[in-house]
C-alpha cells in the first residue's frame, strides 16, 4: 500500500504594505489611520515649467497651494502666500505654510503642515491650489499633491482632467468624521481665484484684494 503524499505546509501570507495611494474618480476617499495624533502632517505640491514655461513664454510662473479651514468653533479663514496668511502651527488654526515657491524649481515645493494633535478642533479643510501670475496651462504643469501622515502610506492626487480657462484647481477636501481625518478628491477647476473657490464651497469668508 503506498503512503498518500503528505500535503505541503500553507505558504505564509505576507502583509502587503502599501508606501502610496492615488485617489482617483473612481475611489476618491480614503480615511487617514488615527495612529499619534501629536505628530504633523505634511501636504505638498510640486509642479513643473517645462522648457517654454507652463504658463505661455519663457518665464516662471507662479502656481500656489493654499487651504481654506474652519473650525468646530466656527473660525475660519485661508493659508496661503498672498497677503502672508502663512498660518501657525501651535496655535488656531493650526495649520502652517512654510514657504513660496514663485518658479517651480524649488526641490520641496510649497508644503502646509497639519498639527494634528488639535484634529478634535478641525471640521474640513479644503486643499486647492491658483494662478497668481501668468497664463493659465494646467495640462502642461503636471502638477500632484501629496499628503504625507504620520503613520501610513501617502496619499497622493494628481491634477488631471484639464481646463486650461481655470485659475484655480479644489484639490481634496479632508473632514473630521467622529475624530478621524478623510480625505476626498475634487480635482474640481474653477474659473476665478480664492473668492470662487470660497463661494463654491458655501465658506461665506469676505475677500479683499492683496498682493505678495
Amino acid at each position: 500500500m503506498v503512503s498518500p503524499t503528505p500535503a505541503a505546509p500553507p505558504v505564509p501570507q505576507q502583509r502587503v504594505q502599501l508606501s502610496k495611494i492615488t485617489l482617483t474618480k473612481a475611489c476618491p476617499t480614503v480615511s487617514l489611520a488615527k495612529g499619534d495624533q501629536s505628530a504633523t502632517m505634511r501636504i505638498n505640491l510640486n509642479w513643473t515649467r517645462g522648457r517654454r514655461g507652463i504658463f505661455g513664454g519663457g518665464g516662471a510662473v507662479d502656481l500656489d497651494l493654499a487651504c481654506l479651514y474652519q473650525l468646530k468653533d466656527g473660525s475660519k479663514g485661508v493659508i496661503q502666500a498672498l497677503g502672508k496668511s502663512f498660518g501657525n502651527l501651535n496655535y488656531p488654526p493650526y495649520i502652517a505654510l512654510d514657504g513660496d515657491d514663485r518658479s517651480g524649481n524649488t526641490a520641496g515645493g510649497e508644503n502646509p503642515h497639519i498639527n494634528l494633535a488639535h484634529l478634535s478642533e478641525f471640521k474640513r479643510i479644503l486643499i486647492f491650489a491658483y494662478i497668481y501670475d501668468g497664463t493659465p496651462n494646467w495640462s502642461s504643469a503636471d502638477g500632484v499633491v501629496t499628503l504625507y501622515p504620520p503613520h501610513g502610506p501617502e496619499v497622493e492626487v494628481r491634477l488631471g482632467s484639464h481646463n486650461n480657462r481655470a485659475r484655480s484647481c479644489v484639490i481634496a477636501l479632508l473632514k473630521n468624521e467622529k475624530n478621524e481625518l478623510t480625505v476626498t478628491r475634487e480635482v474640481r477647476y474653477i474659473n476665478g481665484t480664492q473668492s470662487e473657490v470660497s463661494k463654491a464651497y458655501r465658506w461665506g469668508l469676505k475677500w479683499s484684494a492683496g498682493r505678495k
